[in-house]
């Protein structure tokens, strides 16, 4: 194969106008639009891994306030159950206090209508004593006729009573 010089640089000079022709109008855009593509791709992943960041720091979150409202929530019941048992207690110790003001009070009625009624007694039993006396005096009886007279009395005294 015998080489061709004159043909040789001609095509070497056609080759070489073709690849800077090539070179400024074709593969300069293409490769400013694949660098272009290859910055929007970095980008986009770091948009993402940024994004992902976000949500993991999120649900973090989510959890913590979660976790937080379960806290004040409990607090909150065991505060209700000390609260209701604080005021169980004292319902219970005002009920209690108030019976025994309720039961003292009735035994000191109890003891005042006693004494009203035993003084009631002695002034009717005087009073009784009394009559039985003055009918014995006008009447001067024999045994049996002031035992009659006594169970009378008596009888009348109980039928009043």
């Amino acid at each position: 194969m015998d080489i061709v010089y004159s043909t040789f640089f001609i095509q070497l000079a056609a080759f070489l106008i073709l690849f800077l022709l090539l070179q400024k109008f074709a593969f300069k855009p293409l490769f400013g639009i694949m660098e272009k593509r290859k910055a929007l791709v970095k980008e986009q992943l770091q948009t993402a891994e940024q994004n992902r960041t976000d949500a993991a720091k999120l649900l973090e979150e989510q959890k913590q306030a979660i976790q937080t409202a379960r806290k004040e929530a409990y607090d909150m019941i065991e505060q209700a159950k000390v609260t209701s048992s604080r005021q169980a207690d004292d319902i219970i110790r005002v009920a209690k206090e108030e019976s025994a003001r309720i039961k003292e009070e009735a035994l000191k009625d109890i003891e005042s209508e006693k004494n009203k009624a035993i003084a009631t007694l002695r002034s009717q039993v005087s009073a009784m004593s009394v009559m039985i006396a003055s009918k014995i005096i006008e009447k001067q009886l024999d045994e049996k006729s002031q035992q009659e007279l006594i169970n009378h009395y008596l009888n009348e005294v109980g039928g009043k009573a």
